[in-house]
């Protein structure tokens, strides 16, 4: 990548680090003290450190495939909805309907109707399931937990949650099938239960591949540095992407193992897809090329985004380097792994703490953005854009008057439209600025 242009907002690290949020939160040594904040990374003592400059390589605006330059593109965020702290918000093949997830384990949907600048948003009254019995709502210092992400089958039919197990905060992943707008609760079936260390670095993302298959983003189970060495351990389920079957159950599991998983004959618990990350936050496929994009939460001084391209594997057996590399730099003295793939983008906490991931933009209200990854951090909270593959990053953008308080994740409706989700409540369009 060739360097051209290098942003350095100066000390930002600790700016909101004592808010009690929710999105991949960095890492005090037990979960027992630190920002609070699933999407705050840091020091073993819970404080952020100073990175040592932006390694936003690019080259230059623009040069990747004919889009605007994202330099040229203004935009806005607009409020369109309010929900109790929310987490996830996800679209339902075949429904206009969006789809929002509350932390303390609700779901809830939120109508849409009309079309462009005027479209009305209501969120139901009535939740389309409530699991809060068996979710432990996080939200004290370090405690990341709750209801963290839902998904829907690529039919529509079945409704995947993802959240943390009352009392222990172990991850569990069920499925409910949907009986018109609705979610049956008689059907829940548990389909993955992860015991979990501590009460930060749990992951919990949950995505349908265009595969058709379940990918499950976890965390390297908490703590500072990844203490049990669960990022480089192919044999232990922490600090993993996996890919499983819930239509498939066999071997005793309520989930097959797919054809083409790389350990699925040795080496590795054979759920793994790929290893190496500390806290990836969150998941997201091309919706053209199917290429897998992660945001994967930094330690001590680097945020990173890692592309597996589908053309090459879709990422199968891929080493994305933690807790011996953070982003491209050694961790702790550690040495790059042989093979190890390297982000196509990173910044330092002179610009932030922690990054919240993320959507690739296809939406028609601001075509300006197509092809653009969104993400933004949650510190800062600004909406960030980089367009790029797995040869690297060729245009970026920050805009700093489009900030959101306490991001936590962002959505897509079904044209394509992108939103931010903030655990304050607000649920956010980003329109064009006019």
């Amino acid at each position: 990548m060739t360097a051209a242009r290098v942003r350095a907002l100066g000390g930002l690290a600790a700016l909101v680090l004592a808010a009690a949020g929710l999105v991949a939160c960095g890492g005090d040594d037990d979960g027992d003290a630190g920002s609070g904040d699933a999407s705050a990374s840091g020091d073993e003592d819970g404080t952020t450190g100073a990175g040592s400059g932006l390694s936003a390589e690019t080259t230059e605006p623009g040069a990747g495939g004919g889009e605007a330059a994202l330099d040229d593109v203004e935009v806005t965020l607009t409020p369109v909805a309010s929900a109790e702290a929310p987490t996830a918000l996800v679209s339902r093949p075949s429904s206009d309907t969006l789809y929002v997830a509350e932390r303390a384990g609700t779901v809830r949907a939120l109508a849409v109707s009309g079309e462009g600048a005027d479209r009305t948003y209501e969120l139901a009254g009535e939740p389309v399931i409530d699991i809060s019995d068996d979710v432990v709502e996080g939200g004290g210092p370090g405690d990341e937990r709750g209801l963290l992400d839902i998904t829907f089958s690529p039919d529509g039919e079945t409704l995947y949650v993802s959240y943390s197990l009352d009392p222990s905060g172990d991850t569990r992943v069920a499925a409910y099938r949907m009986s018109g707008e609705v979610a049956d609760p008689a059907s829940g079936r548990e389909i993955l239960a992860v015991p979990q260390p501590a009460r930060n670095h749990n992951g919990g993302d949950v995505e349908f591949g265009p595969d058709g298959y379940l990918y499950v983003a976890l965390g390297d189970g908490g703590g500072g540095g990844d203490p049990q060495g669960n990022g480089q351990n192919t044999a232990a389920l922490l600090g993993k992407v996996l890919r499983i079957d819930p239509s498939a159950p066999a071997g005793g599991q309520e989930y097959g193992i797919p054809d083409g998983n790389p350990f699925a004959d040795g080496g590795g618990a054979p759920e793994v897809w790929l290893y190496g990350v500390r806290n990836p936050w969150r998941l997201t496929f091309h919706p053209d090329s199917g290429d897998l994009w992660v945001a994967d939460v930094g330690q001590e001084s680097w945020e990173e985004i890692d592309v597996l391209p589908a053309s090459d594997g879709g990422g199968a057996g891929a080493n994305l380097g933690w807790n011996e590399i953070e982003g491209t730099h050694p961790y702790q003295g550690g040495t790059a792994p042989e093979g190890a793939v390297e982000p196509i983008y990173e910044y330092s906490h002179d610009e932030g703490c922690s990054i919240t991931g993320g959507v690739v933009y296809s939406g028609a209200t601001v075509p300006g953005l197509a092809g653009a990854y969104l993400f933004t951090d949650y510190c800062t909270g600004e909406l960030r854009a980089v367009r790029g593959d797995a040869e690297g990053a060729t245009d970026d953008r920050v805009w700093e008057e489009a900030t959101v308080s306490q991001p936590v994740s962002f959505g897509v409706d079904p044209g394509g439209d992108a939103y931010v989700v903030s655990l304050d409540g607000d649920i956010l369009r980003i329109d064009p600025e006019t």
